[in-house]
């Protein structure tokens, strides 16, 4: 397989090359913006680590999800309505993880002027392992002839591996480690499923991520964030000789949303306590569902989002309905004087749309709740519009990406909000980050407008959405039959079963981006 196939627009080769940062705190001016979502100043050491830039492939093929409907023989809107998808990228045995993280991450230092010498990490995320052995992250240094000083490693843990890539990258770029050059983190997979209800939720994609400091999307607090950690057969890939996993979608939701909640329930507590936010506050607002100004999901598929969110709010709403209990229980000892001339407490206040034993079960009771799922998605509907749907376009019509699917996210994000110039300084964005198994993180980027001290180069919001041109590169994809989907899977199946030496069949003449020779 050539390294560079399937190339999305790549021009020249990398000529020239910004000159290696030498001092470690250069980028270090403090960013004093208020942020949208709380009434204080970021806080954070002033480094404000963050993403730099963005840059994304997917396959030039797609398949619609209406027609896979009618091919499927399944009722309309089953995918579409069902699942909240539009599409899906489908590529066959021409292209694997290996090609389209060498093709992004060729991309990015071309498209942004990198020297390649200038980064000193590189970290990949995958799951579609082409070898048990053999990283990803080795196969890449083909880009880096000249520099063999480059950190990192492949992290694999289903649809998580990125994360823990980008956290890694943040953590060095934020440590004294930290020799001044980049770091960069690939996500990578192809979702590929059996025959059966999941089949529509493949897709493919990659992300290549420029990570440093004075960032236009930063970390400013690195203490904003929130981790889960389970053990849990959600969703595994015990056989190696076929890309399939082994998947419970039902369990694999609920592991979702235990994940999100607990996520979403610690980061609020650690916002709130940063924020000096107490129960007593009256002139501060809890950290809640409607506080930051976007939100960026790990994206399955679309309805798993949308249903997700509204749990949000749901815990925003239980956790509101204890204090409030907590509260009127200190006060009906307090003012037993007061009841016995006949005044009465005020009882704990709820939307009126959820019923009061869905506050009172336990959680894990609720997850099969269809009244209440349809409760919270007409409390959260609007708020996601304005929040969600901009992160969620892309994969909408590219479908699931696995590892790369929250970094396409964000890339949608920045393309969408950012060509329209709504990613302005001070608002802020949350994260989450799911990966069966099960590993999840929620952190916070705050959106920055970075300031030149007069030598190091400044990346900024409007060049990434520029050069980022999702939308438009998207739109020049071809539709192929939903039968390729099929004819793709097959060809991919035979290449596992066969092995190495192995030539690839799906046809390729003409249905692939144009790349680097």
């Amino acid at each position: 397989m050539t390294s560079h196939t399937g190339a999305m627009a790549v021009g020249a080769t990398v000529a020239g090359g910004i000159a290696l940062r030498q001092a470690f705190n250069r980028s270090n001016s403090k960013d004093t913006k208020t942020t949208a979502s709380t009434t204080t100043a970021p806080r954070g050491n002033g480094k404000n680590v963050g993403i730099l830039a963005l840059e994304v492939y997917t396959p030039r093929t797609y398949i619609s999800q209406t027609a896979l409907e009618e091919h499927s023989g399944v009722s309309a809107g089953r995918y579409t309505l069902g699942l909240g998808q539009e599409g899906l990228a489908v590529t066959g045995d021409a292209e694997d993880v290996n090609s389209m993280a060498l093709t992004v991450t060729h991309s990015l230092l071309e498209k942004y002027n990198i020297d390649p010498n200038s980064i000193g990490r590189l970290e990949v995320g995958t799951e579609t392992l082409v070898d048990k052995s053999k990283s990803t992250k080795t196969v890449l240094m083909d880009l880096f002839p000249n520099n063999t000083d480059i950190e990192g490693a492949t992290v694999i843990n289903a649809c998580y591996g990125g994360t823990s890539a980008l956290l890694n990258a943040f953590n060095w770029v934020e440590s004294d480690a930290w020799d001044g050059r980049y770091a960069i983190v690939v996500a990578v997979d192809i979702a590929t499923y059996a025959r059966g209800p999941a089949r529509p939720t493949c897709g493919a994609g990659a992300v290549a991520v420029l990570v440093g400091r004075n960032a236009p999307l930063a970390l400013v607090d690195p203490r904003e964030r929130a981790t889960h950690a389970s053990n849990v057969y959600d969703f595994f890939k015990p056989d190696h000789s076929v890309e399939y996993p082994v998947v419970n979608g039902a369990l694999s939701q609920e592991c979702y949303y235990r994940a999100l909640e607990d996520c979403y329930s610690k980061f609020c507590d650690r916002v709130d306590r940063l924020n000096g936010v107490v129960e007593e506050s009256a002139d501060k607002e809890h950290f809640n569902a409607e506080s930051a100004d976007f939100f960026v999901f790990h994206a399955p598929y679309n309805k798993l989002v949308q249903k997700s969110y509204g749990r949000m709010h749901f815990m925003d709403v239980r956790r509101k309905y204890a204090k409030d209990l907590v509260r009127k229980d200190s006060e009906e000892k307090k003012d037993d004087e007061d009841q016995q001339q006949g005044e009465n407490t005020k009882p704990p206040q709820r939307p009126g749309l959820i019923a009061k034993e869905c506050l009172t079960k336990p959680i894990e009771e609720t997850y099969s709740d269809k009244a209440l799922e349809g409760t919270l998605k007409s409390i959260s509907k609007s708020s996601y519009s304005k929040r969600l749907s901009d992160a969620n376009a892309a994969s909408k019509i590219v479908g699931n990406t696995y590892t790369a699917s929250v970094f396409l996210g964000l890339a949608s994000l920045v393309d969408k909000a950012g060509s329209r110039g709504d990613l302005t300084a001070g608002k802020t964005a949350v994260v989450f980050s799911y990966g069966s198994g099960a590993l999840a993180t929620m952190y916070r980027l705050h959106i920055r407008d970075p300031t030149s001290n007069g030598s190091d180069r400044v990346f900024t919001i409007d060049d990434m959405a520029k050069k980022l041109d999702l939308s438009a590169r998207l739109a020049t994809r071809e539709e192929v039959h939903p039968q390729e989907l099929d004819l793709a899977l097959e060809t991919r199946a035979r290449m596992h079963r066969g092995g190495a030496p192995y030539s690839p069949v799906y046809p390729t003449i003409g249905r692939m981006f144009p790349g680097k020779s």
